[in-house]
């Protein structure tokens, strides 16, 4: 059962977590007007620069993914300085784009005449400065170059199920070597069939090995030192919660005695024996000496 909760809670926090990264890349994803409105504010500063403030920039074209067109309704000149200039400003103003490159073309032969990359990572190129371009038919390309950020949520999907698993074989190998290590201790108690580890909080009989709740180790502990007496309601209450400062009920002895005899279950001489108004009485009914089990000199019988 352990493993299909372990793969089922990893399955359910990959899922969260894929849902939480699509979400915040989605949140971080630049709006396709917002794009456009920044490329046009560039096609018109370069015609103000140009001295020109009548002619229009016609509308952006996407040219694909990352791609982007802008042309003007008439020629223009301009000093290409003045170009890289206003896209640097403009982009860092909005920003729009850390890595990206600009290709001015001209109409006609559709042939580059000025070119530059600003790149925080391989450096920017910009090798066309100071050139006059003469009044013309032009339309500037941008790329805006992708960035490939690392995202911890996604290093998060790896680690934590990978913790759950870790947690989940440390605790299975914890338990078998504590169960190892019982079968050549001695300290034990002998209850019925059973050996009865109270350090380690375990019951050992020749085909099965059953752990106990520190609770039920604490009950049960009470029952063996007072074999074939009436432990009382109150008794077991103060002792097994009362001194550790939790408030009960009775009703909390009967469901915690019901659990050891669910767990004893396989030795059909140990008995829990209800007393009503006080409590319960633990006795092992003597069965055939072959069914008796030796233990060590602290046996009960």
């Amino acid at each position: 059962m352990k493993p299909l909760i372990l793969f089922g809670s990893s399955i359910m926090i990959i899922a969260i977590l894929i849902s939480a990264v699509a979400f915040i890349n989605k949140k971080n994803e630049i709006p396709e007007k917002h794009v456009e409105v920044v490329l046009r504010d560039i096609g018109h500063q370069l015609l103000l620069s140009a001295k020109d403030s009548t002619s229009r920039v016609l509308p952006v074209k996407k040219l694909n993914e990352n791609s982007y067109q802008v042309s003007f309704q008439n020629d223009v000149g301009f000093i290409s300085d003045t170009l890289i200039n206003i896209v640097q400003r403009t982009f860092q103003k909005n920003a729009l784009a850390n890595n990206y490159i600009v290709n001015l073309r001209n109409c006609e032969q559709k042939e580059t005449v000025l070119a530059f990359e600003i790149n925080g990572k391989t450096g920017d190129l910009t090798p066309c400065r100071g050139r006059t371009l003469e009044l013309g038919c032009y339309v500037i390309e941008i790329d805006l170059l992708k960035e490939n950020k690392f995202n911890s949520l996604w290093l998060l999907l790896l680690i934590i199920p990978l913790s759950f698993a870790g947690f989940y074989v440390k605790d299975k190998f914890q338990k078998k070597e504590a169960r190892e290590s019982i079968v050549d201790a001695t300290d034990y108690i002998q209850v019925g069939n059973f050996q009865f580890y109270t350090a380690n909080n375990v019951l050992k009989s020749e085909h099965n090995t059953i752990t106990l709740s520190e609770k039920e180790t604490k009950a049960l502990e009470i029952f063996v030192q007072n074999i074939n007496q009436v432990v009382e309601r109150e008794k077991l209450m103060k002792e097994i919660w009362e001194d550790e400062g939790t408030f009960v009920i009775s009703r909390n002895v009967d469901v915690l005695v019901s659990k050891l005899r669910k767990k004893l279950i396989d030795d059909n001489s140990i008995k829990f024996i209800n007393v009503p108004g006080r409590g319960y009485k633990y006795i092992i009914e003597q069965g055939p000496i072959k069914n008796q089990v030796k233990s060590t000199s602290n046996q009960i019988v």
